[in-house]
């Protein structure tokens, strides 16, 4: 008796393996961002901003008359009491600094006279950051000068404001130029608004028109560099970013309830405005220097002060 033989239905019909539910996988990092939306943050990240909230008004509004009365009085508490403010100011809202260089680094430093900063800008936080650590006045637009307590703090420190219009682009030009030839060091930045933080945007010529009356100009780069203590990678970046159509109240909020935000700013090595041949030449050199070290630092390699662009006769 012959036994028919078993078919063979594997191939045919492959066993396929089945799960009951479908595997899941939620990734949870602490201040990650999915989705392109800030993930809600615990109570305590709450409580963390209302504290830095309060801090800094009181804080602000103890400085204010203090500036007021500066202002008035002779001699350079004026010039020297907004650092304070500014240095407080960024350790009640939990930033840290790191400065690598210094300020005057090359081109004489000894030597006296204004210096001309030439920095990338991020975000409202520069002002914060750079006012900590630099002897100098900010260069804004005339619409901050309108904000409230945020003009109000522009204005106790000297800030120049420009409208930026044609018709009164002459005379404020010669308002900055006479601010550096009277020993007056400014912070320009020269992209003409906030970028995302991914990279540098190119730097417009028309803001070196004036770099010829200013004992030196020195080149910074200013990166947000670590969250949450760590590394701070693409997705950290909106969080100190602040571009586009950002409010800056919800942007603030979201910054202050993280913790660990360090900003990192390099001072490259400064040189003569007579190094170079016009301000075409500067913008580019200077744009050269600002993103290459930005770049290195948003790879977390080592922050290195760079050299001054190298002589060049016209």
């Amino acid at each position: 008796m012959t036994v028919p033989a078993r078919k063979n239905t594997d191939s045919a019909n492959p066993r396929r393996l089945s799960r009951k539910k479908p595997l899941r996988f939620k990734p949870r990092l602490r201040g990650a961002m999915w989705a392109g939306v800030m993930e809600e943050r615990p109570l305590g990240g709450r409580l963390r901003a209302v504290r830095r909230i309060a801090a800094a008004l009181v804080w602000t509004l103890l400085c204010m008359p203090v500036q007021a009365l500066l202002l008035v009085v002779p001699g350079g508490g004026r010039d020297h009491f907004p650092k304070l403010y500014y240095r407080v100011l960024c350790w009640l809202i939990g930033l840290k600094l790191q400065v690598i260089g210094q300020a005057g680094a090359g081109a004489g430093p000894g030597a006296a006279g204004a210096t001309l900063y030439i920095s990338n800008h991020t975000s409202w936080l520069d002002v914060l950051a750079l006012g900590a650590i630099l002897d100098a006045r900010f260069v804004a637009k005339a619409e901050v000068g309108t904000w409230p307590l945020f003009g109000w703090v522009a204005k106790l420190g000297r800030t120049v404001f420009v409208s930026r219009s044609r018709g009164r682009t002459g005379d404020e030009a010669r308002e900055l130029s006479a601010r550096l030839r009277a020993g007056q060091s400014l912070i320009l930045f020269p992209e003409g608004t906030t970028s995302d933080g991914a990279r540098v945007l190119p730097f417009r010529s028309s803001f070196f028109s004036v770099a010829g009356d200013a004992a030196r100009v020195q080149p910074l780069t200013l990166v947000y560099d670590r969250a949450g203590g760590l590394p701070a990678g693409r997705r950290d970046r909106p969080i100190t970013a602040w571009y586009g159509d950002m409010e800056t109240a919800s942007h603030a909020w979201a910054l202050l309830r993280r913790s660990g935000t360090r900003a990192t700013v390099v001072l490259h090595e400064a040189f003569a405005p007579a190094d170079l041949p016009n301000r075409k030449t500067m913008a580019v050199e200077v744009g050269r220097i600002v993103s290459m070290s930005a770049a290195a630092l948003r790879q977390n390699r080592p922050a290195v002060a760079l050299a001054a662009p190298v002589r060049r006769s016209s």
